[in-house]
């Protein structure tokens, strides 16, 4: 439940039932034809069921995805991003080889881009809100990744982000390269990215495609991590958000994302 206020916002009188029409579908592989209930009337209430729905995956959180929500598309909370877990099952090291990601064959599939941080030291449980320059003093490693963006639910993204946190922020997976060194000493125009799927260059851009940056996406995934009773600690992945924008992909077919000047990973979707 959010920690938002001393009386936070009653979840959805079907929440417990969204979350476990989720948890199903995921654990099953398959897809749903539509949202399984009441669209929640808040991102407060959107991640209740998102609770529920941890509560009942059987993983370790370790990490969070942070995902961009448009200015038309926020609520009174005033939250310009939204956070999604990331399960430790469901957290691949490139090895150099192509590495195979599930998705969910007749729902949504995409692949991102990311620049992955780490944490290393807990961040306070008793501050709820950063600033970006808070933010970069809580020490933390960057890494190269991938994001799996999938849902049993087809219409997700065009539903909006009450039903991206509804369903763990829309993410299957997360693809960790190599560490960038010294990241607070560099530019972020420096960190440059290129997404191909079969061959195909599909997006480009880099750290600064991400709005206020790498700092802006890690300052609200420690506040909003914070007010949900949910401190960040030492260890925890923050995926910070799409760098070359959200690129469908079906299974069997294979995606490169180039980093500009550090490494490329390769990755081929296959069915859930």
């Amino acid at each position: 439940m959010s920690k938002d206020s001393n009386q936070p916002d009653p979840p959805p009188a079907d929440a417990d039932a969204i979350a476990r029409s989720f948890v199903r579908a995921r654990q099953q592989g398959v897809s749903l034809p539509g949202f399984p209930g009441t669209i929640p009337e808040d991102l407060e209430r959107a991640y209740a069921v998102q609770d529920l729905a941890i509560a009942q995956w059987p993983d370790t959180v370790v990490g969070w995805k942070v995902g961009y929500i448009a200015a038309g598309r926020r609520d009174a909370s005033g939250d310009d991003r939204l956070l999604g877990p990331i399960y430790a099952r469901q957290c691949w090291d490139a090895t150099g080889a192509i590495v195979e990601f599930p998705v969910f064959v007749g729902g949504f599939a995409a692949v991102e881009a990311e620049y992955v941080l780490r944490l290393e030291q807990d961040a306070p449980a008793d501050q709820l809100a950063y600033t970006p320059e808070q933010a970069a003093a809580i020490a933390s490693t960057l890494l190269l990744g991938v994001e799996i963006a999938s849902s049993p639910l087809a219409t997700i993204n065009q539903l909006g982000p009450r039903v991206v946190v509804s369903d763990f922020g829309n993410n299957n997976g997360l693809i960790l390269g190599p560490v960038v060194p010294d990241w607070q000493a560099l530019d972020e125009t420096a960190l440059r990215a290129e997404t191909l799927i079969e061959g195909r260059s599909v997006g480009t851009g880099g750290a600064t495609l991400l709005p206020g940056g790498l700092r802006a996406a890690f300052a609200f995934a420690l506040g909003r991590s914070a007010r949900r009773g949910r401190p960040l600690k030492k260890g925890d992945l923050i995926a910070t958000g799409n760098a070359t924008g959200i690129h469908d992909i079906e299974a069997g077919q294979q995606a490169l994302i180039r980093f500009e000047g550090y490494a490329e990973i390769s990755c081929k979707a296959i069915a859930a």
